[in-house]
């Protein structure tokens, strides 16, 4: 697929996404095209997956673009807090990381959920995984992956103050989900999801 039926095919879902989060139209515009323009100097070939990486950075510049607008706002009066409001509405992992940083959020992934249920929830929820991929990946049904996903979602919407993190070193998770993000490169993290997922089998 060339470059630009790559941004044909993926530019409604991204404005979509954008619009979602931002709540404007000429806003979440400019945040898809800055998103594309730095796809393309990045050199999209080095990308293993363009599909996840592009997801995955116009909703990081997505809450980067409401941060700035809220401090924005507050430096001239007090308004009632859209990033907050924007956030409360979203569940996910950027949820997750607006509130503390990517160490808390998997802290937080860690504390409430399976290793399963985990790897399902980053997989579709961050990285727009097809259910039938997720399958295939962990040898679970199409509808058992639909039901991690929705009890994963149902944990997360509970209240994160209570969680104890004093939790493993999930430094290897984190490193691996960075890169997935900046570089789509999604294979070192899912075999490091996997492997969570078979040491909790093991035990």
């Amino acid at each position: 697929m060339s470059l630009e039926q790559t941004i044909t095919l993926y530019q409604p879902l991204l404005r979509n996404l954008a619009y979602g989060i931002v709540r404007s139209r000429e806003d979440a515009e400019d945040i898809v095209q800055d998103t594309i323009v730095k796809w393309l100097n990045l050199g999209p070939k080095t990308i293993e997956n363009s599909k996840a990486y592009l997801i995955a950075a116009v909703r990081n510049n997505c809450f980067t673009h409401l941060i700035a607008r809220r401090n924005k706002r507050e430096e001239l009066v007090e308004q009632p807090d859209d990033l907050d409001e924007a956030v409360s509405n979203e569940i996910g992992f950027s949820h997750l990381d607006l509130q503390s940083d990517t160490v808390m959020a998997m802290g937080v992934l860690h504390a409430r959920l399976e290793p399963l249920e985990r790897a399902i929830f980053l997989l579709k929820e961050v990285f727009d995984f097809d259910y039938e991929v997720l399958q295939e990946t962990f040898d679970k049904k199409k509808e058992h992956c639909r039901q991690l996903l929705c009890r994963a979602k149902k944990k997360l919407s509970e209240e994160t103050s209570k969680i104890n993190f004093e939790l493993p070193d999930t430094s290897s998770l984190i490193e691996n989900f960075r890169k997935a993000c900046d570089f789509g490169h999604v294979a070192d993290l899912i075999n490091v999801l996997k492997q969570d997922v078979a040491n909790s089998l093991s035990k």
